[in-house]
């Protein structure tokens, strides 16, 4: 039996997206979500993400990276999936839905315009050079005077697999300040490579950028993917709070894939 996909992409950050209410696939199938994210045996993506019910919400969200293991949160994922939802016809304007890192709120526009609300950040570990947060993953922030002249691979692999994050990971984000707005690029874990857009860590850029600019409300950010945008609160105490990221959630195609040819029996 064929397996009905969707393939969705925030800012160039792309996802396969399955309908999953009738729970056809498991968490455990990490073989199967390897395959389905290979971009030359399978659909291709930087992750999957499952749609699936869930009392007391309009939906959760299941999220995968592209070797197979569940994650922690997405911020492109969660607008694609509110996107998802509403194409469905599970949500109209508004939803609340339940990620790994606790619920979510989303509001999205006739435009697939996608504002949604992440979890506060109530602990920064500030060091010499560099940022350490958690945005619904985890994120390593440094600035940079020119982003053209970093090794984003390179340079996030030495960090990603030092002492201290090789065990568990950490993305890590280059972030240069430009007159109008951060330009930022992600070296992911899981994915293992530059994505050209990362939504936790576009979030935890403009966090980092809003510590030595309190007076900030909202960050513009670029990404090699896209635009995209924050909103903030920054309390005295330094905690951050009313955190939404807002930019599109676009379908590419949808489609049709026999598993069964790949050895998979779903």
């Amino acid at each position: 039996m064929d397996l009905v996909f969707f393939k969705y992409q925030g800012t160039g950050n792309d996802f396969v997206m399955i309908d999953n209410r009738d729970l056809r696939i498991k968490r455990e199938d990490i073989d199967l979500v390897q395959f389905l994210c290979d971009r030359k045996f399978g659909i291709g993506a930087d992750g999957l993400i499952l749609l699936q019910e869930k009392e007391g919400y309009d939906f959760e969200m299941v999220y995968f990276n592209a070797d197979g293991k569940e994650s922690t949160m997405c911020g492109n994922g969660g607008r694609c999936i509110t996107a998802f939802a509403a194409h469905l016809g599970i949500i109209d304007t508004q939803c609340t839905f339940l990620a790994i890192d606790g619920p979510h709120e989303a509001r999205i526009d006739k435009d697939n315009r996608v504002e949604l609300k992440m979890i506060d950040v109530l602990e920064i570990e500030r060091g010499e050079d560099y940022y350490l947060l958690n945005t619904g993953s985890p994120h390593y922030v440094i600035f940079v005077e020119d982003i053209d002249d970093i090794n984003v691979v390179e340079n996030g692999q030495a960090i990603r697999y030092s002492n201290r994050f090789r065990k568990e990971g950490v993305n890590v984000n280059f972030v240069e300040v430009s007159e109008k707005a951060l330009i930022i690029a992600t070296y992911e874990r899981g994915v293992e490579d530059e994505t050209l857009s990362c939504g936790t860590g576009v979030v935890a850029s403009a966090i980092s950028y809003a510590i030595r600019h309190p007076e900030l409300k909202e960050v513009a950010v670029v990404t090699k993917g896209g635009n995209l945008s924050v909103r903030l609160e920054h309390s005295p105490d330094g905690t951050f709070s009313n955190l939404w990221l807002c930019g599109k959630g676009t379908l590419v195609f949808q489609g049709k894939i026999n598993t069964a040819e790949a050895g998979f029996s779903v």
